[in-house]
Parts: C-alpha cells; sequence; structure tokens
C-alpha cells in the first residue's frame, strides 16, 4: 500500500444472523494480510471487527461496519439501528452483559465484547442514543 492509497470495506450486518458470524472479521483479516499488515495488527482488527459483528447480530435491529484503511491507520466504524446503550459505563465493564437466555445458551453473550474492541484499540469511541442505535469507532494504528 503506497502513500495516500485507501482501502475502504463496507459490510451489511442481519440481526441474529449467529451463521454469518464471524465472516466479517475473517473477510477484513484476509484484506489486512493481502495489504502486508503487520500481523499484531491485523489479529487486533479482527478482534474489534468480530466483537463488532457479533454486538449488531445480538443486541440490535441490524446495522454495518465500515473498515477504511490507510498507511497509517485502520478505523472500525460499527453502526447499529438499535435500542441504545442506556449506560455506556455500565456496558464498559467486563462481563456485563444484556444479551438474552437465547443468546446465552448459543454461547454467546458474555459481556465482553466492548471490553476487548477497547483494549485491541488505540482510539475508542461510543456514541449512542436511546431508540436510534450506537456507533462505535475503533482506531488501530500501523506501525512497521
Amino acid at each position: 500500500m503506497s502513500t495516500g492509497d485507501m482501502v475502504k470495506l463496507n459490510y451489511s450486518v442481519n440481526i441474529e444472523d449467529f451463521a454469518k458470524a464471524g465472516d466479517i472479521s475473517s473477510n477484513t483479516k484476509k484484506v489486512l494480510k493481502k495489504l502486508g499488515i503487520p500481523s499484531d495488527i491485523t489479529r487486533r482488527a479482527a478482534i474489534v471487527t468480530y466483537e463488532a459483528e457479533m454486538n449488531i447480530i445480538i443486541h440490535s435491529s441490524g446495522g454495518e461496519i465500515i473498515v477504511n484503511i490507510d498507511t497509517a491507520k485502520i478505523e472500525i466504524i460499527a453502526r447499529d439501528y438499535g435500542p441504545g446503550i442506556p449506560d455506556i459505563d455500565r456496558a464498559m465493564q467486563k462481563g456485563y452483559s444484556t444479551a438474552s437466555d437465547h443468546v446465552r445458551e448459543l454461547g454467546f453473550g458474555a459481556g465482553m465484547g466492548l471490553p476487548n474492541m477497547k483494549r485491541c484499540s488505540d482510539g475508542f469511541l461510543i456514541e449512542s442514543q436511546k431508540g436510534k442505535g450506537t456507533t462505535v469507532t475503533s482506531t488501530i494504528h500501523i506501525h512497521n
């Protein structure tokens, strides 16, 4: 990737689409590897996209994930159309989850999604509005 180049990936995420869970993360990882992004950065971006995808599948009415890649950083924007997060501070606590019993029985909803996303990010922002949805923006700096 040369200076000034930017790659943009755009994905739709459907509500309760557990059959496709992980596809976005997998595809993003393949693209980053092809671009020669270091493996530690690729791994972090894969974790963020996976957790974002799962949060949209579990907690919303669907949404999108946009991945912007340039020579300096990877920006992952996860936007959903859901109920919003009533208490962001509480949602950021490890183990806190509002996932249904059904989702937990499937093995998801452990309350680690947002904390894992923040841990893997160099920059992290959550914007949420009750009844309108949530946008989570993760930035990961690329160092070669």
